[in-house]
Formats: C-alpha cells, structure tokens, sequence
C-alpha cells in the first residue's frame, strides 16, 4: 500500500496562486504516474493533471497554462503550481498515484478561490 499526504491547499483570491505538494510512502516501489485529480461540490472528480515516472505530462485542457504538475523522484513528491487561480477552480484536490495495477489516493486538500 502507498500512503499519500498532501499540503498545500487554502484561500486565495482570483488570478492568486497556491502550490500542492503530495508525498509518498509505504509501497513506493513500481510507482509510474502520480498526478492530482480535483472535485467540485455535486460534480465529478476529474484528472487535473499527471506526471510519468520519466517527466511525461498531461493537462485537463481547462488549465493548461495556468498549472504546472512536476515530480521529485528522489523525494517521493508531486507537486502541482496553480497560477493564474480562477473561481471555478475551488474544489478538493486528490493527489494520486499508479503503482502497477493499483492506485492510491491522498485525503484531499481543499483549494478555495474568491472573486
């Protein structure tokens, strides 16, 4: 089993900027993609963006630009900048990750942008 803590969430005002960060632990070994998925109250959670074991990147097209999803290997750690913040971004941010057959999800971290 991976263990997954997540930081960073909090209130910022539109066009603000917040910085997630999310560690690994336990079964780390064979992790390949680790990246952050986000839920917005009565919608879906839908993948924000991810990372491969090799720096490979995908964007949900609704921030490409304003977000930057970057991983330290040595650290066990995603990390996720959010620029550019809009209102429709608030929602809980999930960190996860792919460890073969298997993902694993972090407790999620609200992230919360006023107009």
């Amino acid at each position: 089993q991976v263990q997954l803590v997540e930081s960073g969430g909090g209130l910022v005002q539109a066009g603000g900027s917040l910085r997630l960060s999310c560690t690994a632990s336990g079964s780390i070994f064979g992790i390949s993609f680790m990246g952050w998925h986000r839920q917005a109250p009565g919608k879906q959670r839908d993948l924000v963006a991810r990372i491969s074991s090799i720096g490979s990147t995908n964007y949900a097209d609704s921030v490409k630009g304003r977000f930057t999803i970057s991983r330290n290997n040595a650290k066990d750690t995603v990390y996720l900048q959010m620029n550019s913040l809009k209102p429709e971004d608030t929602a809980v941010y999930y960190c996860y990750v792919n460890r073969y057959t298997e993902v694993s999800w972090g407790q999620g971290t609200q992230v919360t942008v006023s107009s």
